[in-house]
C-alpha cells in the first residue's frame, strides 16, 4: 500500500528539469557584469567588477509633477532595467496611493548598468518625492548621492519647491544638472525657463539639457552628462566597512530590509556587522541592488547603493542615518541626519472601539514603513482610547490616513489638525514639576494658566510663494490675514514673482494652501521650512454646554482670531448637537469671558391648545407652570453630546 501511494505521488510531482538553456542577457546590461540571467532574477551578480571609478550615484529632484518619475521610467528603459512598453508609468511608484494621487511618497532607488564609450558604469538612481511635505525624504536620499538631476517644466518654468529642492542639494555640495522637462508641449518655453535658471541658481544656459521624458527626447543626453559631469564617491574598497542606512521598510517575513550606501569598505553575506547607535550585531543574511526589483550580489563594495538583510526585527533597530561596521573593527560614525520633526498633530480614534487592538497592529505596522510618525497613546470621554499622531504636513497625514485604509482596511476617526505650542514657565512649582522651565503644549488639556507662563510660544515657518504677478496684490492680502511678515520679492522674470513671508505654522495648516490655489488660479506654488519659534498671545479657548466645560472641544488660538473661531464652532454646535426638552446654551469662553453664544431652543409642547377662550389668566396660568418646569429641568438636566456631533464638530473640515 505504501509502495502504491509512493508512485501516485511520483505521477503527480512534476518530472525534473532539462538541463537549463543558456539564458539571454536583457538589451542594454553589459556582458562585463559576467552573471547570467534569470526571469526570477535570483542569480547573484558580482559587483567587483565595478571599480569605484566607473560608480555614478544620483538623485532626481523637482517641483511636485514636473516629470521626475517619468524620467526615471524612461532612464530604466534605456539601461534595459525594464522592457519597453506603453504600462510603464510609476515604475518607481510601489504605493497604492502614489499611483492613485500621480505623486511619489516614498524615495525609491534602482541600479541602472549602462556602456559608455566602452566603459561599463554602474548608476544608482534615487527618485524622490516633490511634495514640501517629503522634503525629508529628498534630504535623506541626497546624502547617498554626488549629484542631482534637476528637473523643471517647460511650461510652468520654476516653482517653490525647485527653490527648496536646488539649494537642498547646493547645500550639500553636489553637482547639479539642469534638465528642462516637457518641450513637446504647445505651451512650453524652454528659452525662458532657461534664463530662470540663469537667474535664480546661476547657471549657465548652456548647460540645460531640453528633454521630453514622455516621448524620450534627448533622455539619453542626460545619461551621458551623468557620467562626465558628476564624480564618483571619494571612498575605498580597502578601507574598513562604513555603511550608511539612508532607509529602511520592513517586510513580514524577512524582517527589516536596510537600504545602505557604502562610504568604504565591502559587505557579504556571512559577515557580522554592528550598529553604531543600538551597539547591537548581526549576521548578514543577504545583500543585493534594486534593478528596481531586488536583487541578490555575492557582495556590495565601496561607493555602491543596495540592501541589507541582517536578521532586524525591528524598523527602529535600523535607525535612519546609523553607521553599520564590521564586528570588532570599529570606525568613526558618519554624521547622519537630523530626525524627521512633527509640524502638525491629530488625534486618531477608532469608529468602534471593538477595533482598537486592530488598529494599533495596523499603525505598528504602517509605522515602520514609516519612521516620521510620531505615535503617542491619548484618550478622550467623547471618542474613547487612541493615539495623538505627529505628521511632517497635511499632505503627509492625509496619505498616512489613505494607507491605513486601502494596506489594513482600517476606518478611522481623524480629528482637526493642531501644531505643539510652547509655554516659557514662571511658577516655580511648575518648573520644579515639570523638571524645566520651557515645555511643549500638545494637548489644550495641558495648556498652563496666564498667571504662571511668563510667555507663549508659537511655531514659525519661511514660506516662499512663486506666482504670477497678476495675482500679487490678492495673495499679498491672504498672507496679511494669515498674520504673516514679508521677508523678501523678487520678481524672477516678468512673468514670475518669488514672495518670502514668515507664517504662523497654525495659519497655513489647514487651508492655505487651497485658498491660494484658488485666489491664484492654480498657477501659484507654494513651499515652507521650519523658523522655528515666536512669542505670540496665545489663550485657551473652552466651549461650555449650559455653563459645563467640554473638555475634547476646547482649543489653543491667538487672540485676535478667538472671536470668529469661538463663533464658528458655536454655529456648528448648534446644527449637530439634537434639541432637548430645554434650553441649551451653547457658548465660547476664554476664561471667564463669554465671547460667543448659540441658543438651541427646547421642543415645546402647546399647553394651551385646549383653552377655547375664556379668561386669559386660565392661558397664562398654564404658560408659567410650563416655563418653571423647564426652569427645573435645565437645572438638573443634563446634555449628552451624542458621538457622532462630536466626530462631526471634531472631524477636519473636508469642505473647507
Amino acid at each position: 500500500m505504501a509502495l502504491a501511494g509512493r508512485a501516485v505521488l511520483r505521477w503527480l510531482l512534476p518530472s525534473p528539469c532539462p538541463a537549463a538553456a543558456p539564458l539571454c542577457r536583457p538589451a542594454g546590461l553589459p556582458a562585463a557584469c559576467g552573471r547570467p540571467y534569470s526571469s526570477r532574477g535570483k542569480e547573484k551578480l558580482d559587483m567587483s567588477t565595478y571599480p569605484v571609478e566607473s560608480i555614478r550615484n544620483f538623485s532626481i529632484i523637482a517641483h511636485v509633477d514636473h516629470g521626475k518619475s517619468t524620467l526615471a521610467d524612461r532612464l530604466l528603459e534605456i539601461t534595459g532595467a525594464i522592457s519597453k512598453t506603453d504600462r510603464n508609468k510609476q515604475v518607481l511608484d510601489k504605493l497604492q496611493v502614489e499611483r492613485e494621487r500621480g505623486i511619489t511618497v516614498k524615495a525609491q532607488s534602482a541600479s541602472l548598468f549602462y556602456n559608455h564609450e566602452g566603459i561599463n558604469y554602474l548608476l544608482n538612481l534615487i527618485d524622490t518625492p516633490g511634495h514640501v511635505d517629503f522634503s525629508y525624504e529628498v534630504s535623506r536620499s541626497l546624502s547617498a548621492c554626488q549629484g542631482v538631476i534637476l528637473v523643471v517644466d517647460a511650461n510652468e518654468g520654476i516653482q517653490a519647491q525647485t527653490v527648496a529642492n536646488f539649494y537642498l542639494a547646493f547645500e550639500a555640495r553636489l553637482s547639479i544638472i539642469p534638465v528642462i522637462n516637457k518641450i513637446d508641449l504647445k505651451n512650453a518655453d524652454p528659452e525662458r525657463v532657461e534664463k530662470q535658471i540663469e537667474k535664480l541658481f546661476d547657471i549657465p544656459t548652456d548647460e540645460c539639457i531640453r528633454i521630453s521624458a514622455k516621448q524620450g527626447t534627448n533622455v539619453e543626453k542626460v545619461l551621458q552628462k551623468v557620467i562626465e559631469k558628476i564624480p564618483p564617491p571619494q571612498c575605498d574598497t580597502a578601507d574598513p566597512l562604513k555603511a550608511l542606512v539612508f532607509d529602511s521598510t520592513f517586510d513580514h517575513y524577512r524582517g527589516v530590509i536596510a537600504n545602505i550606501a557604502l562610504f568604504g569598505g565591502e559587505i557579504a553575506k556571512g559577515q557580522k556587522i554592528v550598529s553604531a547607535h543600538t551597539k547591537k550585531r548581526y549576521e548578514v543574511n543577504e545583500v543585493g541592488i534594486l534593478t528596481p526589483d531586488e536583487q541578490p550580489t555575492h557582495k556590495l563594495c565601496a561607493g555602491q547603493v543596495g540592501y541589507l538583510i541582517a536578521g532586524m526585527k525591528e524598523v527602529t533597530e535600523a535607525q535612519i542615518g546609523d553607521t553599520l561596521f564590521l564586528y570588532k573593527q570599529p570606525v568613526e560614525p558618519l554624521p547622519g541626519f537630523k530626525s524627521a520633526k512633527p509640524m502638525v498633530f491629530a488625534g486618531m480614534y477608532p469608529i468602534d472601539q471593538t477595533e482598537y487592538n486592530n488598529l494599533k497592529s495596523a499603525l505598528e505596522r504602517l509605522t515602520l514603513n514609516d519612521s516620521s510618525v510620531t505615535v503617542h497613546r491619548d484618550s478622550s470621554l467623547a471618542l474613547g482610547a487612541g493615539w495623538r499622531l505627529g505628521f511632517l504636513g497635511l499632505l503627509h497625514m492625509e496619505v498616512f490616513n489613505q494607507r491605513l485604509e486601502q494596506e489594513y482596511n482600517m476606518s478611522v476617526i481623524l480629528t482637526a489638525p493642531t501644531v505643539p505650542y510652547k509655554a516659557v514657565l514662571s511658577s516655580a512649582k511648575l518648573i520644579k514639576e515639570y523638571g524645566k522651565d520651557q515645555i511643549t503644549i500638545i494637548n489644550p488639556a495641558q495648556f498652563p494658566d496666564k498667571l504662571s507662563v511668563s510667555e507663549y510660544l508659537e511655531p514659525t515657518v519661511l514660506g516662499t510663494i512663486v506666482t504670477p504677478p497678476e495675482y500679487i496684490g490678492k495673495i499679498i492680502t491672504l498672507c496679511q490675514d494669515r498674520r504673516a511678515v514679508q521677508k523678501d520679492m523678487l520678481y524672477i522674470d516678468e512673468n514670475r514673482v518669488m514672495l518670502k513671508y514668515l507664517f504662523p505654522l497654525n495659519e497655513i495648516v489647514v487651508d492655505f494652501y487651497d485658498a491660494l490655489k484658488s485666489l491664484s488660479s492654480g498657477y501659484a506654488s507654494f513651499d515652507y521650512e521650519d523658523a522655528g519659534y515666536q512669542s505670540a498671545d496665545l489663550i485657551k479657548m473652552d466651549i461650555l454646554l449650559n455653563g459645563n466645560p467640554v473638555e475634547e472641544l476646547a482649543t489653543i488660538i491667538h487672540n485676535d482670531k478667538a472671536y470668529a473661531a469661538g463663533k464658528l464652532l458655536c454655529e456648528r454646535l448648534k446644527e449637530t448637537i439634537p434639541r432637548q426638552l430645554f434650553e441649551i446654551a451653547i457658548q465660547a469662553a476664554i476664561g471667564k469671558k463669554i465671547i460667543a453664544r448659540e441658543t438651541l431652543k427646547p421642543y415645546r409642547k402647546n399647553v394651551v391648545a385646549k383653552c377655547y377662550g375664556g379668561d386669559i389668566t386660565r392661558r397664562m396660568k398654564l404658560l408659567k407652570r410650563q416655563a418653571e418646569s423647564k426652569r427645573l429641568m435645565r437645572k438638573i438636566g443634563n446634555v449628552e453630546v451624542p458621538r457622532d456631533a462630536f466626530i462631526r464638530v471634531l472631524k477636519r473640515e473636508t469642505d473647507k
